[in-house]
């Protein structure tokens, strides 16, 4: 497999950031003002030009064997989405390799079980990944305005049919079983975040931030894209200084 490109930009120590099922430019552009103090690391997912597609399937395995060299240079991570899985394997075999992790709304809906909405979110999400556009229209609708895509009462646009086409087929979120305790026991510091538009993403961010005995933060504003909620950059900022620069 070819290699993932990795654009980087500004001065200072790195902060490596792993976008999830949208593009690093929407994920991440409301951060660029942090290139002032910081590299900002911008890793492009397989499929996400200009890193090459990937072999088969979007697949979390694969994003973590991709980020373990990015890791050398002990930097900052903060990921986003389907990014969490990826960097939370990698991270948990090179727990010493990551001077901070920062996990923003991640499909890990194992860690909430019995709960009825996280259910239903594990279920609908799925269904993307198993039918993409031949799911039922009004769960699909559901997912992408949870996921944070424009969605009206129209129809999709076509970026937004793209990217139901590039998840559909990808390794199911409900596989993931990162090794949460290689992070905890190696005292990562961890600052987990969400956007407070989803009750289900709330409390799989809630346990996620216990089992790694994590911060939380909670950034209402901007959906499920928190980078660009009001406040985050600051508290990311913050939080990433007291881990250490």
């Amino acid at each position: 497999m070819g290699e993932i490109v990795v654009v980087r930009d500004g001065a200072g120590p790195e902060v490596l950031l792993v976008h999830g099922g949208a593009s690093a430019r929407t994920t991440w552009g409301a951060l660029a003002a942090l290139a002032d103090r910081w590299t900002l690391a911008y890793v492009h997912r397989r499929g996400y030009p200009p890193s090459p597609p990937p072999q088969e399937r979007q697949d979390f395995e694969v994003d973590a064997q991709d980020l373990a060299p990015l890791l050398v240079g002990r930097p900052h991570v903060v990921a986003h989405s389907y990014g969490v899985l990826g960097t939370l394997i990698a991270a948990a075999a090179e727990p010493d390799s990551v001077r901070s992790l920062t996990l923003i709304e991640p499909p890990l809906n194992y860690l909430v079980p019995g709960d009825p909405e996280v259910a239903r979110l594990e279920r609908i999400g799925d269904a993307v990944i198993t039918h993409g556009m031949n799911m039922d229209s009004a769960e699909l609708r559901e997912f992408l305005r949870i996921a944070g895509a424009p969605v009206g009462d129209g129809p999709l646009p076509e970026e937004v049919v793209a990217g139901v086409h590039r998840a559909h087929g990808s390794r199911p979120t409900s596989e993931a079983r990162p090794r949460l305790d290689a992070i905890r026991d190696a005292g990562v510091p961890v600052l987990v975040a969400s956007g407070d538009h989803a009750a289900a993403l709330e409390r799989i961010c809630d346990a996620l931030a216990d089992a790694l005995n994590g911060e939380r933060t909670v950034h209402p504003g901007a959906g499920h894209f928190v980078a660009a909620a009001p406040g985050f950059a600051d508290r990311l900022e913050a939080f990433m200084h007291k881990a250490g620069a």
